[in-house]
């Protein structure tokens, strides 16, 4: 069970049992949550708290081009008042207050203080906003997997909350299994797909066309680990040829 919600332990959400008996987190292996990826860019994202755990949300929002904004009542975090000072967040530090929602798209809750997380997770339900209270689940809207990036390449990896050790075991697996190759790939089919959308009228045309082209031989990714990108163009030529339509 996450680190927070753990039996015997001083409880931290809204139940407020005292000691947590995991009320909260029983059903959680059963929710069936609903992957997205979210676009940031120029959307204001809240931090509260700017400690450690703080600092890694917001390295992931900046990572999106998100314009965050920290709320903390001190900091002690070096890096984080350094992402402050060069510009790449706003810094406030005051306590949180109901009003700091107002135009946000997201907050993310990493204080140490129970009362306030519930406070802050609350607040945005009233909004319908996204709320996530790190490490309580009961007080998240929307969880963060690990995340493997590479190029345009996102690939991410969820235990439900369940083990985060497990996730980050299988987040390093993962980024070795498909590196670079993979994303230099992706690059490659989307400057087809300009051709692609012109030319092959149905998306069953299309799907068939890129198909022939990742599935097909030799393998685009060994080509491109042994660095034959013109291979691999050659290879997206040749299935143009084949898949244009007929001219009269």
């Amino acid at each position: 069970m996450p680190a927070q919600a753990y039996k015997g332990k001083e409880c931290v959400c809204q139940f407020r049992k005292g000691i947590c008996d995991q009320t909260c987190v029983k059903d959680m292996m059963d929710t069936p949550f609903y992957i997205a990826c979210l676009k940031l860019r120029g959307r204001s994202c809240l931090v509260v708290g700017a400690g450690d755990v703080a600092l890694e949300k917001i390295e992931g929002l900046l990572a999106c081009d998100a314009d965050v904004v920290v709320i903390a009542s001190e900091t002690t975090n070096a890096q984080i008042e350094s992402l402050a000072a060069e510009g790449s967040i706003e810094l406030l530090l005051r306590p949180y207050e109901t009003a700091d929602l107002e135009g946000r798209f997201l907050v993310i809750a990493a204080t140490n203080d129970s009362e306030v997380n519930i406070g802050i997770y609350n607040d945005g339900e009233k909004r319908a906003m996204l709320s996530n209270v790190v490490d309580v689940p009961p007080l998240c809207n929307f969880i963060l997997p690990a995340i493997v990036r590479t190029g345009p390449l996102a690939i991410a990896i969820s235990t439900a909350g369940a083990s985060p050790a497990l996730a980050k075991r299988m987040k390093r697996e993962i980024g070795d299994l498909f590196g670079e190759q993979y994303a230099e790939l992706a690059l490659m089919l989307n400057e087809a797909r300009g051709w692609a959308k012109g030319n092959l009228p149905t998306y069953q045309d299309r799907k068939a066309f890129f198909e022939e082209i990742v599935n097909g031989e030799p393998d685009p990714v060994d080509l491109l680990r042994n660095g034959d990108r013109q291979a691999v163009l050659d290879l997206i030529e040749q299935a143009k040829a084949t898949h244009a339509p007929a001219t009269a």
